[in-house]
């Protein structure tokens, strides 16, 4: 290498940190866009709307919630994943639509790669439940229900693909035996078929069966995740009675698109962690069941790989289709 070549490239790597401080020292110095996938008044919605306001009153910048749905959240996250890499579009990414869609959209318009971790919001802890009229106290009587008859117990989802959908499958590919799935549209209708006694089982998230439960219309027979939830502290993990891999915990992430300054990510990573540190925001969340969970970068991009290795496996063993 000449010494005019070594002394380019020494200019251009100052130029191009110097860059980088003056992003860090200005930003934001104009409104910031999140994009929800998914409509007003769900989850991703809330979410979208708590790191908004939060996030405006740190920064002292307008921030702007945009619901973009369609598609099963893929049109939404297509519009975040294309969009130009400077900080001001953010998105609030579900665990389907990172670690579950590559895989059942074959010709999904973006790739995991197109967005850049900042750090995981919150998870939700989903439970089985059976409807209180099926002779099984436990996983393990259940199970032996569904040996004794192949696909004669049934297990309600919310649509073909969904997390409760492939939470089903999983049991059934980790235990040996066949279940029988019955695709709904939405979790109310699955629901009230499970609460009718139409259909034998579902894996829900716990805030939406824990009045039933508590009522005795449905039965928790294992939560979903490896340790056991405040909320049904008397019901143990599917893993505590003989699956000691099962987990199926559903979580929501903030993303940007890739190739987003580190400088603009570590600055979103430390204010999205200072606010959701606040007893308020994580009492708001706790009311409607889902638990305040940020970290780094790093532990986001571990949580998507585990989970896509995961769902992708189900999926082709499966052959599962989208609806």
């Amino acid at each position: 290498m000449t010494r005019f070549s070594v002394r380019s490239a020494l200019l251009a790597f100052l130029l191009a940190a110097a860059s980088l401080a003056a992003t860090a020292q200005t930003y934001p110095s104009r409104p910031l866009h999140v994009i929800a996938p998914f409509p007003p008044g769900g989850p991703v919605d809330v979410l979208g709307r708590v790191l908004a306001q939060g996030l405006s009153d740190a920064m002292g910048q307008p921030v702007v919630v945009e619901n973009k749905v369609g598609a099963a959240g893929n049109i939404g996250m297509e519009q975040a994943a294309k969009t130009a890499p400077d900080g001001y579009t953010l998105a609030i990414v579900p665990l389907g639509n990172i670690a579950a869609n590559p895989a059942l959209y074959p010709n999904l318009p973006y790739k995991a790669a197109d967005l850049a971790p900042v750090t995981m919001l919150a998870t939700v802890e989903n439970v089985l439940v059976v409807n209180s009229a099926v002779p099984a106290r436990s996983l393990k009587e259940l199970l032996a229900l569904a040996a004794q008859k192949p696909g004669g117990i049934s297990f309600a989802s919310p649509g073909a693909g969904s997390q409760s959908h492939l939470a089903g499958e999983l049991l059934g590919l980790d235990s040996g035996v066949q279940l029988l799935h019955v695709p709904y549209k939405g979790v109310g209708p699955a629901l009230n078929d499970l609460l009718g006694g139409q259909v034998t089982m579902m894996f829900a998230q716990m805030s939406s069966v824990l009045p039933h439960v508590k009522s005795g219309k449905l039965r928790a027979l294992g939560v979903a995740s490896l340790k056991r939830s405040p909320l049904m502290p008397e019901t143990p993990t599917i893993a505590e009675q003989g699956l000691p891999r099962f987990e199926a915990v559903s979580w929501y992430a903030l993303m940007v698109p890739a190739g987003t300054p580190r400088s603009v990510i570590d600055k979103l990573n430390a204010e999205t962690g200072k606010l959701f540190a606040t007893p308020a925001l994580r009492e708001k969340l706790a009311a409607l069941g889902m638990d305040p969970a940020t970290g780094r970068p790093s532990d986001l991009s571990a949580a998507i790989q585990a989970d896509t290795q995961r769902w992708t496996e189900v999926i082709r063993q499966k052959n599962i289709k989208p609806e």
